[in-house]
């Protein structure tokens, strides 16, 4: 019997997680042309081996516009999905870890460099640029070149761009599917009334601005197989006068809880440049509350959640169901034995590092099959 909330089992639908620390999706900018190479399969290799309940893959374009970046993953092509499957099959042949992908498109955040080279937009008629899509012609800094505003056939073929995307992640076998509504991305673009200037049925009361992520999540929902599930990740604020607020986001996840949605991932921020965030440790458990209030499937809290007690805490409270961590486990890559260890709890772990298991934890490894 576990001692804690944070390594107790936990269902998102029919998946079973041993516990309820999920890796959220992590941008690696090390893709080509789309396609996972071997930095992916070290990279998620070891974060498969870390005890967490589930990884996310990274943000993965649904189409090449779609990509934040010329280095970002893909899913539109039979290359990007081979190269995805081989990662995949490796990472099989040594964990059982659930292992979900973050299907998204970029929208007008598309098109830039990678983060250690500043991140900034590369115009269209650079070298590894592109002419960026959105819902409106309105571009994310006054400097970037603006975004084509999407006509009805565009918004047509994106929508089938996910579904298909999610055919191809159920094809080669991936646990879950989360939808990328959150950090300034096309479909949060939508949402927001600071970047959703439309006049047409896309575009102006809360109602018209929910239809094409509601119509991108039914698409997604009903090309994944019922048996697995597909969880949205949303930003719950622009922290910014006049955009999106924790309210309208309430609206939302129970629009998407009434389709079937299996979980929501509550994040905030990304879509206005001029945001003014109140960043601190759980600084968005808060909205994650708010949301858990309001409708009956499981909710993730994420941002600067760091310390054990801190996330346990959050889980006590019932703030959340569970917890994702996203850059305190690059830093401590083990960061669930960690916190199991602290607890006096029990992970898994490969059989090949059970002779690690510290003397004063001796009881920390789980005995496997």
């Amino acid at each position: 019997m576990s001692r804690t909330r944070l390594f107790s089992p936990f269902k998102i639908g029919p998946l079973e997680l041993r516990n309820r620390v999920v890796v959220a999706p992590m941008c690696q900018f090390s893709a080509v042309d789309g396609e996972m190479n071997d930095w992916h399969l070290i990279h998620l290799g070891s974060l498969t081996l870390s005890g967490a309940a589930v990884v996310t893959i990274e943000a993965t374009a649904v189409s090449p516009e779609g990509r934040i970046s010329y280095r970002d993953l893909g899913l539109y092509s039979d290359e990007c999905q081979i190269a995805i499957g081989r990662v995949l099959a490796s990472l099989r042949r040594w964990s059982d870890t659930p292992i979900a992908i973050q299907l998204g498109h970029a929208g007008r955040k598309a098109s830039t460099d990678v983060p250690w080279k500043g991140g900034l937009q590369i115009a269209p008629h650079q070298a590894n640029g592109w002419k960026t899509l959105a819902p409106s012609a309105v571009p994310f800094r006054k400097s970037y070149d603006p975004p084509d505003a999407l006509d009805r056939a565009g918004l047509d073929r994106i929508r089938a761009a996910f579904a298909d995307a999610t055919r191809r992640a159920a094809s080669i076998g991936l646990d879950a599917i989360q939808i990328h509504g959150a950090h300034g991305y096309l479909l949060h673009q939508f949402l927001s009334p600071l970047s959703n200037l439309r006049t047409d049925e896309y575009g102006g009361s809360l109602e018209n601005r929910l239809r094409f992520p509601l119509e991108v999540f039914e698409a997604v929902r009903d090309a994944f197989p019922p048996e697995k599930p597909v969880t949205v990740r949303v930003s719950a604020t622009d922290w910014a006068e006049g955009g999106w607020d924790v309210d309208q986001t309430i609206e939302f996840c129970k629009e998407l809880e009434a389709r079937g949605c299996s979980a929501i991932h509550v994040s905030s921020g990304g879509l206005s440049n001029h945001q003014q965030i109140a960043v601190g440790p759980s600084y968005q458990v808060p909205f994650a509350r708010a949301i858990k209030q309001a409708v009956r499937i499981p909710v993730i809290a994420v941002g600067l959640i760091t310390d054990f007690e801190q996330a346990e805490a959050i889980l006590t409270t019932g703030d959340a169901d569970l917890i994702a961590i996203a850059r305190a486990i690059l830093y401590d890559p083990r960061w669930p034995w960690h916190a199991a260890a602290h607890f006096g709890e029990r992970v898994r772990a490969p059989d090949q590092y059970l002779r690690c298991q510290p003397q004063q934890y001796r009881h920390l490894f789980e005995m496997n099959d």
